[in-house]
């Protein structure tokens, strides 16, 4: 029988993407809403890293389950590395995604090109079924804040965060193009070690 990984969220589109990028794990991926739990945990942390550890630990306790929690946002150079931890509440409530991006690039319209570079950062926290946090990881990816929006793909900020190593923005990737290169792609290649080191039934803690 597979054992149960709860990823602590009620999106489920990042659910599937968890279990795309770790496909090689044998186990039972599950969101908040697959196992009927409605709890919301507020994120208070100060960082990407505390707020993903606090998330994770709240849930394993509260669920009895093994659980991957991430936080992540976008940084811009040009906006003191803002709107990071506020990222999914950048300009305000009720904003589709559209509409934030769009109040990005509003911010940033007298900005010039070479001023523009951001990142997706994303720090991805393990805690066991006791709560006990197991470690962290983190991934990043490097861009810069396009002029206008473009591509269909992905979600957020996608389509205004230019890569300018590929010529496109993250939306115009294919899915198996930004898994491998994303913030969450990378920080969950860092973290893979540590998950199988548990769930082989092994211990270890700290960062992997």
């Amino acid at each position: 029988m597979k054992q149960n990984l709860l990823v602590a969220t009620h999106n489920r589109g990042k659910v599937v993407e968890y279990s795309e990028m770790l496909a090689a794990l044998d186990v039972q991926w599950r969101s908040l809403d697959d196992i009927g739990f409605a709890l919301e945990v507020e994120e208070t942390g100060d960082s990407f890293q505390a707020n993903a550890i606090l998330k994770s630990q709240a849930y394993a306790a509260e669920t009895g389950l093994l659980t991957l929690a991430d936080d992540s946002g976008l940084e811009v150079d040009a906006l003191a590395r803002g709107p990071g931890i506020y990222t999914a509440r950048y300009g305000g409530p009720g904003l589709t995604p559209q509409q934030r991006y769009e109040y990005l690039l509003a911010n940033l319209q007298d900005v010039p090109w070479p001023l523009r570079s951001a990142r997706f950062r994303c720090v991805i926290a393990l805690a066991g079924e006791d709560g006990a946090l197991l470690g962290t990881a983190e991934g990043v990816c490097e861009g810069m804040i396009a002029q206008e929006a473009r591509g269909a793909g992905g979600f957020g900020y996608d389509p205004v965060f230019y890569l300018p190593d590929r010529g496109q923005t993250m939306a115009q990737l294919a899915p198996y193009e930004k898994h491998a290169i994303s913030h969450r792609g990378r920080a969950l290649q860092a973290v893979e070690p540590l998950l199988r080191k548990v769930l082989e039934g092994g211990s270890m803690s700290g960062n992997a």
